[in-house]
């Protein structure tokens, strides 16, 4: 399916890595334009030569911290013309109430919550002045599952989910799409990282961390690449009716009531 992409500018938050990496790749090749944006110069330097040796499209990258407000300002000011925001930087430490203090809940949300809101309100201005564009909002299916062990991520992502409703209810008079995707786990570094440290700690055995996942449906988390796609689609003319949605990317697992 030809998802009429080719010559658009993609702007991707959390982009050396994980979903929004392979969100790149499957934007470039639909023939995008992409802008990586992520904290760590490295990670990005090499996923720029990937990107760039596979694909014939224009790749840039910045690193840059989007917790911090200044930085998304100079980010809208350098890329004002992009037709595709993907919000995608962040990861939110899990735990109980007791478990996450109140500076590592503020130091999470300063860079998921507010830094979402803070691309939004940025890049929406710029948008709407031209009548055009799509927002991505990559969130997570936690404002779903209501999981008591990550009730930071509970939190955070139910806001952003309300908040992806609320503006994407209004975004259309503007000419702007905004959607939420919330995917459940995705088999990306940092779940790895995570499922092995779980095995240690239960079985003594690094090494079987994939038995952990059995119980997933499908018997599996999603692919990075399984997100990256839905991503491409609902930013695509194929979902141009598309707005103020939350897709659940997340094999059934929330719609069970059932945590992972």
């Amino acid at each position: 399916m030809d998802l009429k992409l080719r010559g658009k500018r993609v702007l991707i938050t959390g982009a050396s890595k994980g979903i929004g990496r392979a969100t790149a790749q499957i934007m470039a090749e639909e023939g995008c334009d992409v802008i990586l944006v992520s904290r760590t110069a490295a990670d990005l330097d090499r996923a720029k030569q990937e990107i760039r040796q596979k694909y014939q499209v224009n790749v840039e990258t910045v690193a840059a911290d989007l917790s911090v407000s200044s930085s998304i300002d100079q980010l809208a000011a350098r890329y004002p013309d992009i037709d595709i925001l993907v919000n995608n930087a962040g990861a939110i430490p899990g735990g109980t109430l007791l478990d996450v203090d109140e500076a590592r809940w503020r130091a999470a949300w300063d860079l998921k919550v507010f830094g979402y809101v803070n691309m939004c309100r940025a890049f929406y201005s710029l948008m709407k002045s031209r009548k055009a564009g799509v927002i991505i909002n990559v969130v997570g299916n936690a404002a779903q599952t209501h999981d008591p062990e990550y009730i930071c991520g509970v939190a955070g992502n139910a806001a952003l989910t309300a908040f992806s409703q609320s503006l994407g209810s209004v975004s259309p008079k503007d000419g702007i799409r905004v959607v939420s995707i919330n995917p459940g786990p995705v088999a990306t570094e940092r779940l790895v990282g995570l499922m092995r440290k779980k095995s240690q700690d239960r079985t003594g055995d690094i090494d079987k961390w994939q038995d952990l996942l059995k119980p997933l449906p499908f018997g599996r988390a999603a692919t990075s690449e399984e997100i990256g796609a839905m991503i491409a689609f609902a930013a695509s003319e194929h979902s141009n009716y598309t707005s103020g949605s939350v897709v659940i990317i997340d094999g059934g697992l929330s719609a069970r009531a059932q945590t992972f």
